[in-house]
């Protein structure tokens, strides 16, 4: 039997973040951002997480606990990261809400954007940067273009 080059219950695309406290940061991912835990966490001889997996919806996140000695760091060993990662909540004040009582740090407060959603921004205690929205007005491109044109100051 060939095995698939994808493989059937993965997407094409899923971050993988190293944290330094990974359970934690399991943890603060379900219970704020309402991701589920799938399949076991695989926990090395020295107790740090090696692998562990997340969902969302149809989405997927894999997590690790740092390890320096194979070049594994995560965002606060150096210095902040450049990504964002940005999901889709039903409720973002709720969830935003949460994030901060849980150690989050606010980026962006949650407010109406131009382009249909209500969003918001935090940095989560391990250091990775995540973009929070709830969707709340389909507009149409003609509009898009108008409100963009509005936002930016020209028109």
């Amino acid at each position: 039997m060939t095995a698939r080059p994808v493989p059937e219950n993965y997407p094409r695309l899923s971050p993988y973040l190293a944290v330094d406290g990974a359970t934690e940061a399991m943890r603060f991912y379900c219970d704020v951002l309402g991701f589920a835990p799938r399949g076991d966490v695989m926990t090395m001889p020295d107790g740090r997480v090696g692998h562990a997996e997340l969902e969302l919806g149809g989405s997927l996140l894999m997590i690790s606990d740092e390890y320096p000695e194979a070049g594994n760091l995560g965002p606060t060993t150096v210095g902040g990261s450049p990504v964002m990662l940005s999901i889709y909540v039903d409720d973002v004040d709720e969830v935003f809400a949460r994030a901060i009582a849980a150690g989050a740090t606010a980026v962006r407060e949650p407010e109406d954007q131009f382009y249909g959603d209500r969003m918001s921004a935090i940095v989560d205690p391990w250091g990775h940067r995540w973009s929070i929205a709830t969707h709340i007005e389909d507009v149409d491109s003609a509009e898009m273009a108008r409100r963009a044109a509005a936002a930016m100051g020209g028109g």
